[in-house]
């Protein structure tokens, strides 16, 4: 993986975005000019103000001026191309070039993937982008192209999950979370998380979240604090802690058969282009989660930060005790938890 690539985008509006997509459209209407660059088709489930949408124009900005006639870029939002999950496998038919993947989905095709779903693996994002363009990805990322025929080209933040209580209780540990009713998404892997967290895990749909705060049907909820913002969970809640329980990511991945189409100049100027687009993410995600902390307290939330030694330490042995533990490679934890 190469070092984060330096970029001051251009203005990103809601026009570039729509003129991205319409740009979309069948790719046998377009002129004979046209058709003769590289065609690279990208599909996100991002809508459009969203910074995984926005840094898709940087992209393709940063390739129209680094490759001037070599591709045609075709950002497909609101997972209008292919739904969210479906795109692995529509780029290993060739049906596909470009898209975001998960840790999670990455890890149903390679196992030792799923350690980067789990609480407290990745202490902050400055961490998780020494990891990925370290050693340890470029492990990864190698079984991930064998087994998947996709290559991940840069690592994107997603954000850091938080507590969000209704009333105000003091957490220093997991055990002051006991008897908790918290709500998670109603997979099995989240729901374990929850429980590793010291509270009581209970599925509950993101639609019904607002009102299950408001009801006391939940006593908390964990998500970004963009997510807490945007959702106005704030407004139902009167306590952030900074668990920062899951340090999330996902990767700009191309498949292995458009990478290998192109020459090795356009493979670097590829490469560069997603790594202008995860830092132009990464930036911007931070900033706005910096400012938020501001925008709680402002809102009369109180914020606070429990022992975070004492969570890690916790959590990280109830999956090394569980089923969990047993698929990651012998070391890979230990490596990890070196990484500064």
């Amino acid at each position: 993986m190469q070092t984060p690539f330096p970029l001051a985008p251009s203005a990103l509006t809601r026009r570039h975005l729509m003129a991205a997509g319409a740009a979309s459209a069948l790719t046998h209407s377009l002129p004979v000019h046209a058709q003769s660059k590289t065609v690279l088709r990208i599909s996100s489930p991002a809508v459009p103000d969203d910074w995984h949408a926005k840094m898709w124009v940087v992209f393709k900005e940063h390739l129209d001026k680094s490759a001037p006639g070599d591709f045609d870029v075709q950002i497909n939002l609101n997972a209008s191309l292919f739904k969210q999950g479906a795109e692995p496998a529509a780029m290993a038919r060739g049906n596909l070039e470009l898209t975001t993947v998960s840790a999670a989905d990455i890890a149903k095709i390679v196992p030792e993937f799923s350690i980067f779903t789990a609480g407290y693996v990745v202490r902050d994002p400055g961490q998780q982008q020494k990891i990925f363009n370290g050693p340890i990805g470029a492990e990864l990322f190698k079984t991930m192209s064998e087994k998947m025929d996709i290559n991940a080209l840069s690592t994107c933040y997603l954000g850091t999950r938080q507590l969000n209580l209704r009333e105000v209780r003091a957490v220093r540990t997991p055990s002051d979370l006991k008897g908790i009713k918290l709500r998670m998404p109603g997979s099995k892997d989240w729901l374990f998380l929850g429980e590793a967290l010291g509270a009581t895990a209970t599925p509950l749909a993101f639609g019904e979240v607002y009102m299950g705060l408001k009801s006391g049907t939940i006593d908390a909820q964990d998500n970004p604090l963009p997510t807490v913002k945007a959702a106005k969970f704030y407004e139902v809640t009167k306590q952030i802690v900074l668990t920062s329980h899951l340090v999330d990511g996902l990767f700009i991945a191309i498949s292995n058969k458009a990478m290998q189409s192109l020459s090795p100049a356009q493979r670097g100027k590829v490469q560069a282009a997603a790594q202008a687009a995860a830092t132009f993410n990464n930036e911007n995600r931070l900033k706005e989660e910096s400012q938020l902390v501001e925008f709680f307290k402002k809102e009369g939330l109180q914020v606070s930060t429990p022992d975070l030694a004492a969570f890690h330490k916790t959590v990280q042995a109830a999956y090394q005790s569980a089923d969990y533990g047993k698929i990651w490679p012998a070391g890979l934890l230990e490596r990890i938890n070196a990484v500064r």
